[in-house]
């Protein structure tokens, strides 16, 4: 055993005549045998003890005192350094290491921001470049307690988007101004001169048709037998209501609406639709739905769960089921813009946006075989509005469902109108808590629960659905009258010297 590097708090001596003991010596902290040190001179602490035989003589030990002073023990040998006591570079040499993982970091270092610091000096030394990679994303004075365990993980920044306003636009006879954060040069101007032809002609009228968020869990039955009394048992309205108590003792928020149960084989897929209150709700649907199949399982001990989510809810992916049945808040929108208006602020005819309109997003979108695509650039607005709210971004896919109407009135005026099935929002939870993001919620007075849950997430719905309908407007206005490129080169293009 080696004590190398160590200060002894005594240092021994033994007169052993033949003595190999290795004892510490307190001048070099170096271990000799006995042998070694007698030859070499060294004085003992304590006096040698003769233990030649049949000598009855005892030497007498000096003990040193409680008082006095006992060296202390190196460094090494106390108790561990905590993290949040070391350099970077310890840390970073640590993480290499494997002793603590980089997704870890903020939870040992108790140090939100310096963990974000270490993680990029880590990337950086990865990446292998000259120059600093990383010192045009931004980090610091960040407020990331908001995001963890909740928005992001492995943090090395964060991304400015810029966010500008559109409007305001009168809704239901209210006047709204609508942030939206986009990198898309023309897309805010364009939807602003939208805005305005609404107001202009007298506002939108907006409303909710239906809501309700789905999860759709998949289970499979030993037989198609067993597969079609399962679905018999989940069509009963008899059994529905159990069911439903079950569900909805998951949630103060998740009320459950309906089943709709369909057959692949002896695969059975059931798309649960819930209210969820001001919440997105995926969560909210997923937890009642877990509760439902255990409580189905003590009814079929054979049914076999598959997955909580069988790709028939349907999230993140363009679907008919979501076009049709929809999803989250199903909403619609409609204006009557004056025909003096469409030419004043538009600059074209109503005449010319109503046969381009059913040649491009009706006849167009059906020779693409679309889903939900019988619009301009519905996405556009939709996801400008979802980065600048905290909404999830991938949802831009079906919440972007939308087909755009156009009719010329009897007086001469352009009816229009978006019919969106599927906008999923919710104003809690998510990225909606976030600093920016709440202030955008703020400024459409939708900010975190309402007092009656799901009046919130309906108003940013209506709102989103009636920013649709001027994003479209003012496009297909560009698109009639030649403008569109003239619009983009203008605005989406960096001027050059």
């Amino acid at each position: 055993m080696s004590v190398r590097g160590l200060t002894p708090i005594f240092k021994w001596g033994f007169g052993f005549r033949r003595s190999t003991f290795l004892v510490p010596i307190i001048s070099n902290n170096i271990l000799v045998s006995g042998e070694e040190a007698v030859a070499q001179g060294m004085q003992p602490a304590l006096p040698l003890i003769n233990f030649a035989a049949n000598q009855k003589e005892e030497s007498t030990l000096t003990i040193p005192k409680r008082d006095q002073e006992i060296p202390k023990v190196a460094p090494e040998i106390q108790k561990q350094r905590s993290y949040s006591e070391m350099s970077d570079e310890e840390i970073i040499q640590l993480v290499e290491k494997g002793k603590i993982p980089s997704y870890r970091l903020e939870q040992d270092l108790q140090d939100l921001e310096r963990a974000v610091s270490i993680r990029r000096a880590l990337l950086e030394k990865q990446l292998h470049r000259d120059e600093d990679v990383l010192k045009t994303l931004p980090y610091e004075s960040y407020d990331y307690s908001k995001i963890l365990g909740q928005c992001c993980e492995n943090v090395i920044g964060y991304v400015s988007v810029p966010v500008g306003i559109a409007g305001p636009i009168m809704i239901n006879g209210e006047s709204i101004t609508v942030p939206m954060a986009t990198t898309e040069g023309a897309l805010i101007a364009s939807t602003h001169r939208g805005c305005k032809a609404i107001s202009s002609s007298g506002g939108a009228f907006a409303a909710i048709l239906s809501r309700g968020m789905t999860r759709a869990p998949v289970v499979k039955m030993p037989s198609l037998e067993e597969a079609v009394q399962l679905k018999e048992w989940l069509d009963d309205s008899t059994n529905l209501s159990k069911i439903m108590e079950v569900f909805n003792s998951t949630s103060r928020f998740g009320q459950l609406k309906r089943i709709k149960a369909v057959l692949a084989g002896r695969n059975v897929f059931m798309r649960f639709k819930s209210e969820t209150g001001d919440a997105m709700g995926m969560n909210i649907v997923s937890k009642g739905v877990e509760k439902v199949l255990a409580y189905l399982q003590e009814i079929f001990p054979q049914m076999i769960p598959i997955s909580v989510s069988g790709n028939m809810c349907t999230d993140k992916k363009p679907s008919a089921i979501n076009w049709i049945d929809g999803r989250g808040r199903s909403v619609v929108c409609e204006a009557i813009i004056k025909a003096s208006i469409v030419e004043s602020v538009l600059k074209t005819n109503v005449d010319a946006m109503v046969q381009l309109n059913v040649t491009k997003n009706l006849v167009g979108s059906a020779m693409a075989a679309s889903i939900g695509g019988f619009n301009a650039h519905a996405a556009n607005i939709v996801s400008a509005i979802f980065l600048a709210t905290g909404q999830d971004i991938a949802q831009n896919v079906d919440s972007s469902n939308c087909i755009t109407l156009m009719e010329q009135t009897s007086e001469g005026d352009l009816q229009i109108s978006v019919t969106m099935p599927s906008i999923e929002v919710g104003t809690i939870g998510g990225g909606t808590t976030l600093p920016a993001q709440s202030t955008c919620l703020d400024i459409l007075n939708a900010k975190g629960p309402s007092s009656n849950p799901g009046q919130n997430a309906d108003r940013l719905a209506r709102i989103i659905c009636a920013t649709v309908l001027a994003g479209e407007l003012s496009l297909m206005a560009a698109l009639s009258a030649g403008h569109l490129m003239r619009s983009h080169l203008s605005l989406n293009r960096k001027p050059t010297n």
